[in-house]
């Protein structure tokens, strides 16, 4: 028994992180209607640009802030300069997506000539062995730092979704930007800050989760694959459900993963996919997208 919560809590941290590559995944798809298939090289150049900072003697908080800048400096030009140019000429979701794959593939080009591919690691404030006590249980501090992340990141942008004007500006783009921009909402601009936040989010995973793993060219593929089977597990229109169906991937996968084996563990998110797409196509916490023509 006590092996199974420790499996349960070891993939809540891990679905955490799940979560808020999910966040960020639904944030631009409801917003613009866009799936960034870039979102993973990005957000791994970010985190690469505060390993850069951070080994060069600059204070770790500034460095990941530098990072997530640089991420969400990168989404905001690619928005401008790709994804507005095509929406005016009406370009379909399919090729929005290729443009997106394209920013990936060059994303992922630079990561590749400026660092080498050898994995290292990320120096991070928390020790990597370091555990805590809670009761019968044994739970590392970079684990209940990842869960305190992923979960101070929901927190944070649902509040800045309900609670602000730039949230209730976003939440009317999503639903009618014609109407929005007739009501005089800078809509390019919401819209922009949607792809930048997107990006510093995936910064925020990206950072810890090079901190548990070895930090090389490719360490966010698995992330960004899970992060993706989560947002369609909740609802790609949904942010609660992002970060419910982000949780229920971890914590599935630590707990049927440490029963049935590694190869069921990572096979359950592609499998998330498939019976989700099967049974309620928009996610389960969802619902039905209707494009207002």
């Amino acid at each position: 028994m006590t092996s199974s919560w420790q499996a349960l809590v070891s993939g809540l941290s891990a679905g955490s992180l799940y979560a808020l590559v999910a966040l960020g995944l639904v944030l631009v798809w409801r917003s613009s209607r866009v799936l960034n298939f870039a979102h993973g090289d990005v957000s791994t150049l970010g985190t690469f640009v505060a390993f850069a900072l951070v080994t060069a003697g600059y204070p770790f908080p500034l460095a990941v802030a530098a990072g997530m800048a640089v991420a969400a400096a990168i989404s905001v030009g690619f928005f401008f300069g790709a994804v507005v140019p095509a929406q005016r000429k009406e370009a379909s979701h399919a090729a929005l997506m290729i443009l997106t794959l394209g920013l990936g593939q060059l994303a992922h080009a630079v990561v590749l000539w400026r660092w080498p591919a050898e994995p290292t690691r990320f120096p991070f404030p928390v020790s990597e062995t370091a555990t805590l006590r809670l009761g019968p249980l044994y739970v590392g501090h970079l684990s209940l730092l990842a869960l305190g992340v992923g979960l101070l990141g929901a927190v944070g942008l649902f509040v800045l979704v309900q609670r602000t004007r730039l949230g209730l500006a976003l939440r009317a783009i999503s639903e009618d930007r014609s109407a929005a921009q007739t009501l005089g909402i800078p809509t390019r601009l919401v819209l922009a800050f949607a792809w930048g936040a997107s990006a510093a989010l995936g910064v925020g995973a990206g950072v810890v989760l090079a901190a548990q793993l070895l930090l090389d060219p490719f360490f966010m593929l698995d992330a960004f694959l899970k992060g993706f089977a989560a947002a369609t597990l909740g609802g790609l229109n949904s942010l609660p459900g992002a970060l419910f169906g982000g949780l229920l991937l971890g914590a599935a996968e630590g707990v049927l993963g440490s029963a049935l084996g590694v190869e069921f563990r990572n096979s359950l998110a592609f499998l998330a996919i498939v019976l989700v797409l099967l049974v309620r196509p928009e996610g389960l916490l969802g619902r039905e997208f209707k494009e207002r023509v």
